[in-house]
């Protein structure tokens, strides 16, 4: 037998590509970087072209090979978030042999766009725009500032709001702001304090209110973000009596500068029909850094009694933060990731939002964890040598929160949101027993169930906490009266207005209160008051008027009904109260109107089809 002959093959080298500008950096730096490397916004230089990115080549690859740029903290695989803006190590590589290659140009012909912000509003004009009270002086030199402004909104009725766009006027020195809707402008009365517009504080909050309204949205505004709408169905609620506080991060340029921002706001055509509710991860309390520790860690969880689908998340800390990490324990032992920083940086905080909702069954338990690092290596420490540090609102304080925008499963069912509020709150007391938040919140929300005799023990416990907050010696009052106990109700409506003699709600309620104890004339009296403040307030002529009707003094009681009915001309029971009281009065042509006014509104309304046959009986009688 012959041998086989060896067989030799030979293969040639596959030749690489050539990376090209126009190929393979023009598209990521279009979907990455151009937003805010453009002219007009904050970054300091432009990379639309060739020689832009040219220029700055081997800066390209130097923060991005260290992932400074594009900002994106979130890890991979712990939440998938829409508009990640996170390079794959393959893009990396890319751009990195773009450079080490010599930037070759390619063809320019075929560029993808790069978005264009304009000098205008990115969705056309405003419904409405606010404008800071007077400009703000940001000092050249020092560290960051973070102040917040009050804006007044002046709104004659209740608003949804789809949109908005903020316009800083000066980008370069704006790093991100946030946006707070104070509904009972308890923050106003910081304005000013200081001698200059505003007031200091990197994260605010309106955590008390006078009644339960969760509804809240992530507002959240950084240069280069195009302006976006809400979805269809959860526009934001804005009422006449609420103010918009506008918090900012500004970062001095090394001369003085101007801040004079406005706000757009575009109107939804339809009230919302989701109402999401922030849900507030954090034991600040506990934080109390020792100068060299590497490792402080807090923690917190919150067991959710209703399912949920969770939309976003907002992670906060100052500038000692390191590592932050969310998840949520499902009911069986299954873990899931909701977030993951390995590497937090305060410049570029940021609110993600899931690109499909995450859904949370009753009886999860959600968790965070922030670690902190208070040592010398943190090139982010604001103390050298590293001090102990408190939590507080200062940027040398420090915060560990972890907000996440949840939508309860059951929709339009209020009462829902009332139990995740509750939980929140009794969470809260396990970790602060003596606070006056959780007790205030806490008795609100079993308020706002109806279930006043439960909520009594918190809103005493909130009064006793904070005696001269005229808020909880009114909600306190408003639960006395639910369980009948008049007489302290009024005592504790007269201490709220010993407090604060221009709180007119506690005001109106002693009215109410008196009105039941069956002293009509001083309840009259202190409608009187309030109206002489609240001239449009309809409940308070309509009750008004029902006081004097009932004294037999038509004369006084027919035009608080009028003006009732003037300010709400659809509400059928201020009409019928009207059209009683001119026909007791004796004026039966002038009621027959009134009462066919409410049978168009209501044709199947009983008490307006026996009072409008009897005003014609009596009318029909003096006819003959």
């Amino acid at each position: 037998m012959k041998a086989l002959g060896a067989i030799l093959l030979t293969c040639t080298p596959l030749l690489a590509q050539t990376v090209t500008f126009s190929k393979d950096i023009a598209p990521i730096l279009s979907h990455y970087c151009s937003s805010c490397h453009q002219p007009g916004e904050a970054s300091p230089f432009s990379l639309l072209t060739y020689s832009d990115a040219f220029k700055h080549g081997k800066q390209i690859v130097r923060v991005t090979e260290q992932r400074y740029m594009p900002p994106w903290l979130p890890e991979p695989g712990h939440g998938d978030f829409a508009g990640s803006l996170r390079l794959s190590d393959a893009q990396i590589e890319l751009v990195s042999r773009w450079v080490r290659e010599g930037m070759a140009k390619g063809d320019l012909s075929g560029l993808p766009q790069a978005p264009r912000f304009s000098g205008g509003w990115q969705l056309g004009k405003p419904d409405a725009i606010v404008r800071m009270h007077e400009p703000y002086q940001l000092a050249a030199g020092g560290g960051d500032v973070f102040r917040n402004f009050v804006l007044t909104v002046g709104l004659k009725e209740t608003k949804y709001i789809r949109a908005f766009e903020l316009r800083p006027g000066n980008k370069r020195v704006v790093h991100h702001a946030n946006m707070i809707v104070d509904r009972s402008r308890m923050l106003r009365r910081r304005d000013g304090q200081d001698g200059q517009p505003g007031f200091p504080g990197m994260e605010v909050g309106t955590e008390v209110a006078g009644e339960f309204d969760p509804d809240s949205h992530f507002l959240f505004w950084k240069p280069g973000a195009p302006a976006e709408q809400e979805p269809k169905d959860m526009a934001w609620r804005l009422g006449p009596d609420s103010d918009l506080i506008l918090n900012m991060h500004l970062r001095p340029s090394g001369k003085p500068e101007t801040i004079e921002a406005e706000l757009g706001l575009y109107f939804a055509d339809e009230a919302p029909r989701r109402h999401p509710m922030l849900l507030q991860l954090e034991h600040d309390g506990a934080i109390d850094i020792p100068p060299g520790s590497r490792n402080f860690t807090v923690t917190d969880r919150l067991k959710l009694p209703i399912a949920v689908n969770l939309l976003a998340i907002y992670p906060h800390a100052h500038y000692l933060g390191k590592q932050m990490e969310a998840w949520a324990e499902l009911p069986g032992g299954v873990r899931r990731a909701l977030l993951k920083i390995d590497r937090w940086d305060i410049n570029w905080q940021a609110t993600y939002t899931y690109r499909e909702p995450v859904s949370l069954p009753a009886g999860t338990t959600v968790a965070m964890r922030i670690g902190y690092d208070n040592t010398a290596d943190n090139a982010r420490n604001p103390n050298n040598p590293p001090k102990r540090v408190r939590t507080g609102n200062r940027s040398e304080d420090e915060m560990g929160h972890v907000w996440l925008q949840v939508v309860p499963r059951v929709q339009g069912d209020d009462d829902a949101r009332l139990v995740l509020q509750q939980a929140l709150m009794r969470r809260r007391l396990e970790k602060y027993p003596d606070d006056f938040v959780a007790e205030f919140n806490l008795g609100a929300a079993l308020q706002a169930q109806e279930r006043p005799a439960e909520a009594l023990p918190y809103l005493r416990e909130a009064a006793r906490i904070q005696p001269s907050n005229a808020m909880a010696r009114n909600n306190l009052a408003v639960a006395l009266f639910a369980t009948e106990r008049m007489d302290e109700a009024a005592k504790e409506f007269r201490e709220a207005l010993a407090i604060d003699p221009s709180y007119q709600n506690a005001r109106y309620n002693l009215a109410r209160t008196l009105a039941a104890r069956g002293q009509s004339a001083a309840a009259l009296n202190e409608l009187q008051l309030h109206l002489a403040v609240n001239a449009d307030d309809a409940d308070a002529h309509e009750f008004a008027g029902r006081l004097l009707a009932a004294a037999g003094n038509f004369a006084e009681g027919i035009p608080h009904f009028r003006k009732a009915a003037e300010l709400e001309p659809d509400n059928t029971a201020f009409l019928t109260n009207l059209g009683a009281a001119l026909a007791s009065a004796g004026d039966s042509a002038g009621s027959i109107p009134v009462f066919e006014k409410v049978l168009k509104l209501d044709p199947a309304n009983q008490a307006a089809k026996d009072n409008l046959a009897r005003a014609e009986r009596r009318l029909e009688g003096k006819k003959f």
